[in-house]
């Protein structure tokens, strides 16, 4: 995977000085922050789950769940938003989840989540932006949105 395989180009140089050192870390260098760090895991409310590097719109509110890794955590991406690649570092074999967009480091995904797909989109929160939802009401779990 290439830089030059995503709509999204900058240079080296325009990367580090339009993100913070974390997210410049993670989304330009496959880092990975501390679990329980990121705000957004006790985020609620409706919206959208963004690329912190691009903007590209990535993950719906409804579907981020508690998977108890520390961790923001999805079950499934929005339509094309979202690549992944096979990640060998660290002596093991996982698939890493990158911004269609501009192909930013998100995170990885995992065969242990919840239905309907099974799957676990465990994120770096420092690599996303919360978009609330116009008017949107923060819930509480088992609470319908009003």
């Amino acid at each position: 995977m290439h830089d030059d395989d995503f709509p999204v180009k900058k240079s080296e140089a325009e990367w580090r000085t339009s993100l913070p050192p974390e997210a410049h870390h993670v989304l330009r260098e496959h880092g990975t922050e501390r679990a329980g760090t990121s705000p957004l895991n006790a985020e609620r409310r409706p919206g959208t789950f963004a690329c912190a590097g691009c903007g590209a719109p990535l993950f719906g509110a409804e579907t981020k769940f508690d998977s108890g890794t520390g961790w923001p955590s999805f079950f499934a991406p929005l339509a094309g938003a979202v690549g992944t690649s096979t990640d060998r570092r660290h002596f093991m074999t996982r698939t890493e989840v990158h911004c269609a967009r501009c192909g930013g480091h998100l995170g990885h995904v995992f065969p242990d989540g919840p239905a309907p797909t099974g799957l676990r989109y465990c994120l770096n929160g420092v690599a996303l932006r919360f978009e609330p939802a116009p008017g949107g009401a923060v819930k509480t779990a088992g609470e319908t949105p009003r």
